[in-house]
């Protein structure tokens, strides 16, 4: 039997899946990045009915909400398509949902990455800008996949913040492979950082008990290289070890009867 107590916090990750296709998949850069901070990386599928997928997510120590190929479906947050908007996919929309609701239910850290940080927003009442360039007069270009592990434009995080804290600064230069942004904030978050067009590029939950990190852009694909996505992760994965410890030291007989519960 596993010692549950001796493993690396467990991390779930959504699996990515490009609209009109069936193949599910993930950047080995987020389990590199979890491994190398501390995390065991679990890769979680889209199914039809992400709620049979709850009993093991009740039992992971942080989640991480992967980028997607897709955008989050207008009609989340009640809106019609616009120009610009991508495709949905909705299963990933749901998943995200399911993983973000069992996150605030028991406090689970939660580190968004881009279109994960979209979703995070949307699950917590806010609103998405559809397309940047269309809708965002003298926006800066923030969609250059090229270069995506280099930093290509500038942001500015607010002073005293949880970023600010990481980046050893108030300004840093990030990587951008986005084309929608936040536009109504969703309740519980806090703006903590935007790019010079005013865009929005990072947010933490107000909440102190529950730890929220939510960023445009992908520090997992810059971590061997900047010290500031490196520390982005170790303190994403710290905190998911404390709130395990804290979890288990509160309530263990609950822990291991939810942690058998799951197994298959």
């Amino acid at each position: 039997m596993i010692d549950h107590k001796s493993l690396a916090p467990l991390i779930g990750l959504p699996a990515r899946m490009d609209p009109g296709k069936d193949s599910q998949y993930l950047s080995r850069n987020y389990a590199d990045a979890i491994l190398a901070s501390g995390g065991l990386p679990v890769m979680l599928p889209l199914v039809k009915t992400p709620e049979a997928l709850q009993p093991f997510a009740e039992t992971l120590d942080g989640v991480l909400l992967t980028g997607s190929n897709s955008d989050v479906d207008p009609g989340s947050y009640g809106e019609e398509r616009k120009p610009g908007c991508g495709p949905v996919q909705p299963l990933r929309d749901k998943t995200d949902f399911m993983l973000l609701r069992t996150a605030s239910e028991r406090r689970i850290p939660v580190l968004a990455i881009c279109f994960g940080l979209q979703s995070l927003n949307v699950f917590m009442g806010g609103s998405l800008i559809q397309d940047i360039p269309a809708h965002v007069k003298g926006s800066i270009l923030h969609n250059e996949p090229r270069r995506n592990k280099r930093a290509v434009h500038p942001i500015e995080i607010t002073p005293g913040s949880l970023l600010e804290e990481l980046a050893g600064g108030s300004i840093v230069k990030v990587n951008s492979t986005h084309h929608q942004a936040l536009a109504r904030i969703g309740s519980g978050l806090e703006v903590i950082a935007r790019a010079p067009d005013a865009v929005v590029e990072a947010v933490v939950g107000r909440d102190s008990s529950h730890w929220i990190l939510g960023v445009q852009w992908h520090p997992e694909q810059s971590l061997a290289c900047d010290g500031f996505s490196k520390r982005i992760f170790e303190k994403f994965i710290a905190s998911c070890r404390s709130r395990r410890e804290t979890h288990e030291r509160l309530d263990p007989e609950d822990t291991q009867r939810t942690r058998r519960e799951s197994r298959p």
